[in-house]
């Protein structure tokens, strides 16, 4: 392996830390953004859907700049845009600057998410072997030190701009030091290439991955938005207990994709996913039928050793899937990532006001479950890792494609 490919694996690592860092800071610190802002309840959810959206949008308008501007210039430039736009949140006055600021987030988050993922599917096919799971980890890690440090800030009381300005004084020359190593190359064989060339991304041999992703933010923005509410409200814990099942999702989201990739290698990733989401739904089960807070958090470290390993192989595969397309299929993919989280949060909500928030944890259980259904869109391809299902040859993809 050369010394190129590992600095390239290395500073793109750090960029998942890093975007993992500036997404907690943002999304732990909402009432206090909230507070500052003025911002009421019912225009609260406005705010927050403006960003999925918005990085939807930036998402699709990278696979466009793709063609023209490499993917690694396009990570070097969106990763600064979105630590100086966190800045803004902490730092303006009027709920119009907190707009701008949210929508400059958003739309550089897509542009961010999807140009990261393109460089590690393009990785991972340099390496020859799975190595996706451990940018995630990396990215886990990040929310571990965001919360922290969120949690830091919100303990000592410190003004939203006092404790996002250090972050980003650090963060910002350090990215654009490690993204002078950002890896664009291609492994791909000559002959695999020249198959590929002019290949089209059909949607309908996208969709099988994309509802996969679908499903896997259900399942996160679940444990995101409800896990302190649902240990409070019906499980009877502290306020205080109620804050720790996402740091335990979290931690255990970090070693799940710390050895995820091992796993991947011996079993192949068919079995690790069949596996993450029968662990996920039974994550969802406990969680449901929970006579108290302790066995909830069991469910929910549950849920974060089994979610992780989802959302890096649905990349992967994609990336295998349209090896003449990968940074189509990964962009439009990623937008999936956002439609999840726009969905999760309010459908799990409905739920648990109409019915019980009880049964509502049962709806994303099935959700993952359907996982298990596509689980094959993950096999490796047989012309170059060996094993797993044949791939649609590019011909019949490109009479097939209708794009999103």
């Amino acid at each position: 392996m050369t010394d190129v490919l590992r600095r390239g694996r290395a500073s793109l690592a750090f960029s998942f830390c890093v975007q993992g860092v500036a997404f907690a800071l943002l999304v732990t610190r909402i009432p206090a953004i909230q507070d500052r802002y003025g911002v009421s309840d019912a225009l609260l959810p406005a705010f927050l859907a403006a960003v999925p959206i918005l990085a939807g949008v930036g998402s699709v308008s990278t696979e466009r700049l793709v063609k023209r501007v490499p993917a690694s210039r396009l990570l070097r430039w969106s990763q600064p845009v979105v630590l100086l736009a966190l800045l803004g949140v902490g730092a303006g006055e009027r709920m119009v600057e907190l707009g701008v600021a949210l929508a400059a987030f958003g739309l550089a988050v897509g542009v961010l998410d999807a140009s990261m993922n393109m460089l590690g599917v393009s990785l991972q096919r340099s390496y020859g072997r799975s190595i996706m799971l451990s940018f995630h980890a990396a990215y886990s890690l990040g929310g571990i030190v965001g919360a922290s440090l969120a949690w830091v800030g919100a303990r000592w009381d410190l003004a939203l701009w006092v404790s996002y300005l250090p972050v980003v004084l650090v963060l910002l020359p350090a990215v654009l030091v490690g993204s002078r190593w950002y890896v664009d190359g291609d492994a791909t064989p000559v002959e695999e290439e020249k198959a590929g060339e002019g290949q089209a991304v059909a949607f309908r041999w996208l969709l099988p991955l994309c509802l996969v992703m679908t499903v896997a933010y259900i399942g996160d923005s679940t444990v995101s938005n409800w896990s302190a509410k649902y240990l409070q409200d019906v499980l009877g814990s502290s306020e205080q207990l109620a804050t720790v099942p996402y740091n335990v999702y979290m931690v255990t989201t970090l070693l799940g994709r710390t050895i995820g990739d091992f796993g991947v290698r011996r079993f192949g990733a068919v079995a690790v996913v069949r596996g993450g989401a029968l662990v996920a739904a039974g994550g969802f089960a406990v969680v449901a039928g929970a006579p108290g807070a302790w066995v909830g958090m069991l469910g929910f470290t549950l849920l974060g050793l089994g979610l992780c390993v989802l959302v890096p192989q649905t990349f992967a595969a994609a990336g295998r899937l349209f090896p003449g397309a990968s940074d189509a299929a990964v962009a439009r993919l990623n937008v999936f990532n956002y439609v999840g989280f726009l969905i999760g949060s309010p459908l799990v909500g409905a739920l648990g006001d109409a019915w019980s928030y009880r049964g509502a944890m049962l709806v994303p259980m099935v959700l993952v479950l359907v996982t298990l259904v596509y689980a094959r869109s993950f096999a490796t391809q047989p012309d170059r890792y060996g094993g797993g299902h044949e791939r649609p040859r590019t011909a019949d993809v490109g009479r097939g494609s209708n794009g999103l």
